[in-house]
């Protein structure tokens, strides 16, 4: 993205006025939970994050972050809190790269809302998927860390630690499809859009033969982890409001999605010297993916981005009508809003690419 984008994304500003709560119930409720809290406490808003309004409190021994869900009517099954909490829960054991949780609360009379308080990873977010404030010599290595960590997410057994239960397992793109198609249809304040009606048809009788379960993040892109301060290495995987059990290639390709995405709607690749730039082609990026999981190759490959495009849009379609409620939680929601028609027809174009 841009510079204005990092500008736009990255550090913390005043609670915007929607967003705002009881700050000094929020004190005492850390005091009752949080292990080791100690006050007095001072409540920012981070800039970044287009869901579920973040938040870093800042006290005189160390800064939490708190995610809570937004104000509001909300659209059923989305900002699921709890959730995140519960997979970071489950996944910090394992050595997966994720912050530690210190407690959840789902007593709404505290600040208005369910939320959960975390640890505050310090580190450096891509804010562009260019990596520009990294030497070429050194952007491969941060390529390969953010696919390996992608791969062993999927190589976790999701019995082993506790989330047998997180989704419902097989399935996966017909649900999704439907979950999407659902979501789109009902938020009549955003509008209706010849691109995503044409998917909503299409794309339930292309489905790619074969079936996978495994634990998928559901936004996996650079700017949704924090690196090491000055190593090619992911400290924490942030934001998994998205993540339940899932086919592991649809995870995979939305991620790998970045090198056809226009860097002004998210983090992505298209138009960028990848040569120049010394970063994997796509089709590496693929290898490399298929040479952490032990696959040979990725078939289906192009239905599962033009899927993702179309789940992206439909993301931002709720966007968009957030913006109409008045309940968007991004400072820069509106932006996001606006690229809605073009993240559909780049979906209808995937699709009729698929053959």
């Amino acid at each position: 993205m841009s510079a204005v984008n990092d500008d736009a994304n990255a550090g913390t500003t005043v609670v915007r006025e929607a967003h705002r709560f009881d700050e000094a119930a929020l004190a005492r409720w850390l005091e009752a939970n949080v292990e080791g809290y100690q006050g007095p406490l001072t409540v920012e808003q981070f800039k970044g994050g287009q869901s579920n309004p973040t938040y870093k409190l800042v006290t005189p021994g160390r800064s939490y972050v708190l995610r809570r869900k937004p104000p509001g009517n909300l659209v059923s099954g989305a900002h699921a809190v709890e959730r995140e909490a519960r997979i970071l829960s489950a996944l910090g054991p394992t050595g997966f790269p994720v912050a530690r949780v210190y407690g959840l609360c789902t007593d709404e009379n505290v600040i208005g809302t369910w939320f959960f308080v975390m640890e505050m990873v310090e580190g450096r977010i891509f804010w562009d998927a260019t990596f520009p404030n990294v030497s070429r010599e050194e952007r491969p290595a941060y390529f390969e860390a953010m696919n390996k960590t992608l791969a062993s997410l999927h190589q976790v057994d999701p019995e082993a630690v506790g989330l047998g239960d997180y989704g419902k397992a097989g399935n996966y793109f017909a649900r999704q499809i439907s979950r999407w198609s659902r979501q789109y249809l009902e938020d009549e304040d955003a509008g209706r859009d010849q691109d995503m009606d044409r998917l909503i048809e299409w794309l339930p009788a292309n489905i790619p033969e074969g079936d996978e379960v495994s634990i998928v993040h559901g936004d996996f892109r650079c700017d949704n982890m924090i690196f090491h301060p000055s190593e090619p290495r992911v400290l924490a995987v942030l934001d998994w409001e998205l993540s339940t059990l899932g086919h592991p290639l649809a995870d995979f390709a939305y991620h790998a999605m970045m090198y056809r995405m226009p860097p002004n709607i998210v983090a992505g690749l298209a138009g960028a010297d990848l040569e120049a730039l010394n970063i994997p082609s796509e089709q590496d990026y693929v290898s490399a993916y298929c040479r952490h999981t032990g696959r040979t190759s990725m078939p289906g490959y192009d239905f599962y981005i033009a899927f993702n495009y179309f789940r992206l849009a439909a993301i931002f379609h709720g966007i968009k009508g957030r913006v109409l409620r008045g309940t968007a939680s991004s400072a820069h929601a509106k932006e996001r809003a606006k690229s809605f028609p073009i993240l559909a027809r780049l979906a209808r174009e995937a699709m009729e690419a698929c053959g």
